[in-house]
Order: structure tokens, then sequence, then C-alpha cells
């Protein structure tokens, strides 16, 4: 037979800045109807109780802080959904990565640039990369001119950072994107005079 197991019962978490946890004298508490008014943080708390709401501190690093008499649930969806917004308009910059080899085929050398001209249109960074193995290591002149030619044919499309540089075997080159201009915004026609009456 087992031993039984004793667990300790859960105790219900507590919620950061909403009713009785706010440790603040007084706040300045907004209510449904428009009201404002700076008051004890209890006293708050009651009356949203009374109105069947909690109290949020909304602001804490305001002077009074600021709490708002809402409901708890509707106020965790709104800031989940200003999240998932805010997540959907940022864009998360890649270093993409080209491999090469310092006798590389034109074929697959242009191949791999129209990658690299994607890449860079999509507002990524490209690393070219050239791999020198067994003996190519006697030939870095050769690669370096390989990413010479390859930041020259992708100018238009993105910027060097840097010279090609030698990192035990292998030599690489980053580029970056060009910043498109936006679109100068079309002047606005002056107001006429209104004619005198």
């Amino acid at each position: 037979m087992y031993p039984s197991r004793h667990f300790q019962p859960r105790r219900p978490r507590i919620r950061e800045n909403v009713n009785e946890a706010i440790r603040c004298r007084e706040v300045r508490a907004v209510f449904p109807d428009g009201s404002v008014e700076i008051m004890p943080t209890p006293a708050a708390v009651r009356r949203a109780q009374e109105l069947g709401l909690d109290l949020i501190l909304v602001a804490p690093t305001a002077e009074p802080p600021v709490a708002k008499a809402m409901d708890y649930g509707q106020w965790q969806y709104e800031n989940k959904k200003k999240q998932q917004e805010a997540k959907k308009k940022q864009h998360v910059i890649q270093v993409k990565e080209l491999k090469f080899r310092p006798n590389t085929d034109d074929h697959d050398y242009d191949f791999k640039k129209n990658h690299a001209i994607r890449f860079l249109q999509e507002g990524n960074r490209v690393k070219a990369v050239v791999q020198f193995r067994g003996r190519e290591i006697a030939h870095v002149d050769l690669g370096q001119k390989l990413l010479l030619r390859f930041a020259q044919d992708l100018v238009q499309y993105g910027s060097v950072e840097g010279s090609p540089r030698l990192e035990g075997r292998n030599a690489h080159i980053l580029l970056s994107p060009v910043k498109k201009d936006k679109p100068a915004e079309k002047p606005k026609p002056a107001a006429q005079p209104k004619p005198a009456p």
C-alpha cells in the first residue's frame, strides 16, 4: 500500500494592481459615468464593488496613481487584443545567409543573387559567405573578389556593412536593405480668402 500524500491546498492567485492588491494610499478613481475623484483606495474599491466592477490600477506612475472601475476580464481581453495588434505590425529583421565556394559557377551565382534581391526587398539582411575547403584556402583573393562582385551587383537593393572579412576558413560580407523613401505628400491648396460682404 502506498502512503497517502498530503498536498497543500492551492492558494488563490493574487491579481496585481486590482482591488485590495493596490498598495497606494489614495488614487484618482475614474468611474463609468465619467466622474473622476481623488479618494482613499479602500473607499474607491468599495464604490467600484457596489457598481459590480473591479478597481484596476491603469497608471501606477502618475501622481496620484490612476485607477479605473471596470470589469477585470474585459480589461484583460482588451490588453491581449492590443498586444496582438502591436505584434502584427512589427517586422522582425532576420539575417539570411547565402553560401558560396570560391569557384561558384555563374548560373549558381545568379540564382543566389536573385534570392538575395528577394530577401533585401522583404526587409531582411543578407550575409554572403564564401567557404574555403582544403587547399582552397590558398585562394582567399578569389573569395574576396566574389564577395565584392556580389556587393556591387546588389548596390541598388542593399548597402554594404564593412568590407569582406576572413574568419577562419570563411570570408563573409553583410548587406542591409536600402530604406525606401516615403512618397512625398501632395501640398494642400492654399485656402482662398473669402470675399468681403
